[in-house]
């Protein structure tokens, strides 16, 4: 039997394999965790999910200070914004969640922890830093990166991406963000709160495009409305810079060329899994532009190498990555065959009102041939979302032709949030009715969740044969009020 120097290797240190180096060091497999940046935490504490949470929360607050008039304030006259409070504000609360990700935590818990870039001399070993590590089993964590596309001048065009824009020095006067997903719209909408004129760019006929395009509408004519200026349908034809502007050149649909001119270009327009340098061609290990090839239990096609997170193609998810870390750590430790099941894994971009989803939309749907129905509440409808100021958007909750949820989004405050409800319904087969007849408090805006639910089952409830039955049965009189009068 072959000796190893470590049970378990694993490769980044971000939400995946931070999963994997905690469990497996704490059920007593010898761990070796590697970690190409100085500090562990991966892009999400970085460079995503943590910097960008606590930028759109400083926008938010910017905002309604400025719309104070709308709660009934006195109105404000605000002095402009100097990033670079800002930014010391979001390094201090990843400092904060950094002790948490620190190396010393993981050492406690059992974990070794390098850092370095390490590269595979053979199927079980890594040279890193001069030395050389083995393990019986591998994890590939090493997440995604920004992509820049063959745009005619961009590389002669300075530009940022999710990796510089949360450490400016100054707020930008303007800005093109080439890219209408989840970067684009959450960053179009903060930036312009600030006061930074934002222009958006993309090629499709709306933004978040996995979205159905009624939602995503009306968070578009939301954005618009606080000044982002969108160019959907339009192609990039070309990036000049012009020294203390930036050009882009973009043609519509009907062929229509503009040119768009900021002081800053920021590129949102996909990402590309970490798989350079690691030395996986050497091994073998089979990969494509997505990702690392893995199959239902995350392994590789080595079964003891196994893939996790952003760097496998999937869910470029925080929680995705975590939850496939737990999956492996089943395979991997327990050696149990657990597979993963991505039917409701929910996801939110966080937007004001955000936009969260879980389980099939209408476009998935449609997609897979399903029949379906469709039933939605409006926000404006919640005694707590008016008296909250939030009078936009809606949850929309899709049936098969059984009349099972199998999917809702939710446009609204708080849509994340509102969607952990339905984590649980959906994942845990809870009945419509059970949700319709569950007491939630008043006044809560989670008590949409019930309503649609409740919406679903009134006409069922109140039918005219209904009516008719218990008239007969319990000889009720009807209306107390005529339909044409009901005033006494």
């Amino acid at each position: 039997m072959t000796n190893y120097d470590y049970d378990i290797g694993i490769i980044g240190g971000g939400a995946g394999g931070l999963t994997v180096a905690s469990g497996a060091a704490q059920l007593g497999a010898k761990t070796l965790l590697i970690e190409k940046e100085k500090e562990l935490g991966g892009d999400c504490l970085h460079f995503g999910c943590v910097p960008s949470k606590t930028l759109i929360k400083t926008a938010h607050v910017y905002h309604q200070m400025k719309h104070s008039h709308k709660f009934g304030l006195p109105t404000m006259v605000l002095p402009p914004v100097d990033f670079r409070e800002v930014s010391k504000r979001i390094r201090s609360v990843i400092n904060i969640i950094q002790k948490h990700d620190s190396e010393e935590r993981f050492c406690n818990l059992g974990a070794k922890v390098e850092f370095g870039h390490p590269a595979f001399t053979d199927e079980h070993s890594v040279r890193l830093n001069g030395s050389t590590f083995s393990a019986k089993t591998w994890v590939l964590a090493t997440g995604s990166s920004p992509t820049a596309p063959p745009i005619k001048g961009l590389d002669k065009t300075p530009y940022i991406t999710n990796r510089e824009i949360f450490y400016l020095d100054h707020l930008p006067k303007s800005m093109i963000l080439l890219g209408g997903g989840p970067i684009g719209s959450e960053m179009s909408q903060a930036f312009c709160r600030l006061g930074t004129k934002v222009s958006v760019v993309d090629m499709a006929p709306q933004i978040l495009i996995r979205e159905d395009d009624d939602m995503s509408s009306i968070l578009r004519e939301e954005l618009s409305s606080e000044g982002v200026e969108f160019h959907l349908n339009s192609t990039i034809e070309e990036v000049n810079d012009l020294g203390s502007a930036k050009e882009v050149k973009i043609k519509s649909k009907d062929g229509k060329v503009t040119s768009l001119k900021a002081e800053t270009i920021l590129v949102a327009l996909g990402r590309g899994a970490n798989v350079q340098d690691l030395g996986l061609e050497d091994i073998g290990v089979q990969f494509d532009r997505r990702g690392i090839k893995v199959d239902n239990r995350l392994r590789t096609n080595h079964k003891h190498i196994y893939a996790a997170g952003d760097v496998n193609g999937g869910y470029q998810f925080t929680h995705a990555a975590g939850y496939e870390g737990g999956i492996v750590v089943s395979n991997a430790i327990f050696h149990l065959p657990r597979r993963v099941d991505y039917t409701f894994l929910p996801w939110c971009t966080y937007t004001d009102p955000p936009l969260g989803s879980i389980g099939m939309n209408e476009k998935r749907a449609k997609q897979a041939g399903i029949n379906y129905q469709v039933w939605t509440e409006d926000f404006k409808d919640n005694d707590r979302s008016l008296a909250e100021g939030e009078h936009v958007g809606k949850i929309k909750m899709i049936l098969d032709k059984k009349e099972k949820p199998i999917g809702v989004q939710i446009l609204g405050p708080h849509a994340g949030d509102l969607l952990s409800e339905w984590v649980a319904i959906l994942n845990g087969k809870v009945k419509l009715s059970t949700l319709a007849a569950a007491v939630h408090p008043y006044p809560t805006i989670g008590e949409i969740n019930k309503k649609v639910a409740g919406t679903y089952f009134s006409p069922k409830i109140f039918s005219e044969k209904i009516q008719k039955g218990l008239k007969f049965f319990f000889h009720l009189k009807g209306r107390a009020c005529g339909e044409e009068t009901c005033i006494s």
